[in-house]
């Protein structure tokens, strides 16, 4: 009783500091953003997206060393050795929860240049976050259902050219690019329902991913193809804060991009559509029997 009241003790105020620092570091961030509504100088704009970026990173590093002292996680993190903050890269990762952003950053944030990430068009709404999001540049996109797309096929295509764009603004500015490629997270239910072949991952959307490497160019060094796992179970965002992480593994691996993926109609073109899904398949493939070593490994076992 006494250690559930105090993890909801120690929980609260560790919310209130996350509170706390993005309320520090909205205030500036804010001020930037203003300035780079008011001006509509692609110049101008461009240096306040830089000036956004500074503080964005600065705000994720509080962040983190916060959530890191929420708890004794240990971190088991392989494959981030030749990491390169100069370098350009495509983050590939399966998507389990919440945390996993966090867990991302805190192993890649340290050694790579600041990562963006595509967000539902409704967090641009999210007080500070959502706002900073959008002067750096995030692709914001709108989720269909697959009822929706259905009945209205030509949005598929709405959403590629948003991404297209998005993609084309942040090309020529200092950002790794995150692609969560299964487009939610993970469940048993929905693991069900789309009788996924793989044990621990839903179906790869690859549509996305392949507009992103052909909107962006041949600009990036490498594929970071992440790997996470939770040994014990799926934590929230709660686990976190209230220190109920024992520990998180995170497998990097540094893989090349076959320059044919750079250009290509994803849409338009039968051979180049099968020949990049079978790419992916063959990277998701390799990821679920890493997860199921990870997962299954003696020491990962719980009684």
């Amino acid at each position: 009783m006494a250690s559930t009241l105090w993890r909801g003790v120690r929980g609260s105020l560790r919310y209130v500091q996350l509170v706390l620092i993005t309320v520090a570091w909205g205030i500036p961030l804010y001020v930037v953003t203003l300035a780079k509504l008011a001006v509509p100088a692609q110049g101008w704009r461009d240096r306040c997206t830089m000036g956004v970026l500074w503080i964005a990173a600065h705000w994720l590093t509080a962040i983190l060393a916060a959530c890191e002292r929420a708890g004794n996680i240990r971190w088991d993190v392989r494959g981030v050795e030749g990491l390169n903050k100069n370098a350009r890269y495509m983050v590939l990762s399966n998507h389990k929860s919440w945390v996993d952003i966090i867990a991302i950053e805190q192993v890649l944030h340290p050694r790579i240049a600041y990562i963006a990430f595509f967000l539902k068009r409704e967090l641009l709404w999210l007080p500070i976050v959502g706002q900073a999001c959008w002067a750096l540049d995030f692709p914001f996109m709108k989720r269909h259902s697959p009822e929706y797309l259905a009945k209205h096929p030509e949005a598929r295509a709405d959403d590629l050219e948003t991404t297209r764009i998005s993609c084309q603004k942040m090309a020529n500015k200092p950002l790794n690019i995150l692609n969560f490629a299964e487009g939610t997270r993970f469940t048993r239910v929905k693991h069900d329902k789309q009788e996924s072949p793989y044990r621990h991952l839903l179906k790869p959307k690859t549509g996305g991913f392949a507009f992103t490497l052909s909107a962006m160019g041949n600009i990036f060094d490498a594929l970071l193809d992440v790997t996470i796992a939770y040994p014990e179970r799926i934590p929230t965002m709660w686990d976190l804060v209230s220190g109920q992480i024992r520990e998180v593994i995170v497998d990097v691996r540094q893989r090349r991009i076959p320059p044919e993926f750079f250009e290509g109609d994803y849409l338009g073109d039968e051979d180049f559509r099968a020949r990049f899904q079978a790419w992916v398949h063959e990277l998701w493939q390799e990821k679920d029997e890493l997860m199921e070593q990870l997962l299954n490994r003696p020491q990962a076992q719980t009684s």
